[in-house]
């Protein structure tokens, strides 16, 4: 019978043998106990005996206490390591976003067309992250990063979810850029950012097909053969001799 189909032992507590005497020390008791335990059929026998087939028997022959065991080790070091590796990420992307330099709407030190878009984008930031537990220059430095890795890992891996990323990204801020912008000139300053964040999709969003994938199943039925055998029969020779017939 393999180890993990053998039944454990019962303890025998009302065994007279193993009860202790009158005028008997517990001591004695107890060395009694113990050595009845690692008998053939005792209980600490029977468990070093699954331990010790554990290894040649493997995961399926082992024994189910033995599997549980290993089962509840492996997930207590797995979320041990998540935790971790969570917080050092957590302590290193926090470290990097508040190092950010201190951002203020009079500092804007983005020219040209890029400041059409770059600009309103920050008062956006400055307006409305007011109260919020991190600072706007957090905030600015995120959503640069978010467009960043969104545009990167979009041209290099082709995920839909990326793709979503990047979309949802250019859509906010577009937004952005609309309400920040003065009133005579948000139109110009919209059209300006769409036509930026699409010239920027030609990489983000490389390989998209919008056309519906067509598959055609053929399916060419294989001739079929009959083989057959075809015995003609012969007519039965004519043995009469010709010198009977006259």
């Amino acid at each position: 019978m393999s180890a993990n189909n053998r039944p454990l032992p019962t303890r025998d507590t009302d065994d007279p043998q193993l009860q202790a005497k009158p005028g008997r020390s517990w001591r004695a008791t107890l060395r009694e106990r113990w050595d009845d335990a690692w008998r053939e059929d005792g209980v600490l026998y029977s468990l070093w005996d699954d331990l010790r087939h554990a290894p040649r028997e493997g995961w399926h022959g082992m024994a189910h206490w033995i599997k549980a065991l290993l089962a509840a080790a492996g997930a207590s070091l797995l979320i041990l390591l998540i935790n971790g590796a969570a917080e050092v990420l957590w302590s290193t992307a926090n470290g990097i976003l508040t190092a950010a330099p201190h951002m203020q709407v009079g500092d804007d030190t983005s020219t040209g067309v890029w400041a059409v878009i770059d600009q309103p984008i920050r008062a956006y930031l400055v307006q409305h992250s007011t109260g919020l537990a991190v600072s706007a220059s957090t905030v600015y430095t995120l959503w640069q990063l978010t467009g960043l890795v969104a545009l990167v890992l979009g041209f290099l891996t082709r995920s839909n979810g990326i793709r979503l990323v990047w979309i949802g990204w250019g859509a906010a801020s577009t937004w952005a850029v609309w309400t920040a912008s003065p009133h005579a000139g948000r139109t110009v300053a919209a059209g300006i950012a769409v036509l930026a964040w699409s010239f920027a999709s030609a990489f983000a969003l490389r390989g998209l097909n919008l056309r519906p994938r067509v598959v055609a199943h053929i399916h060419n039925t294989a001739p079929e053969f009959r083989p057959h055998i075809t015995i003609q029969a012969q007519p039965p020779a004519d043995t009469t001799d010709d010198t009977d017939l006259g």
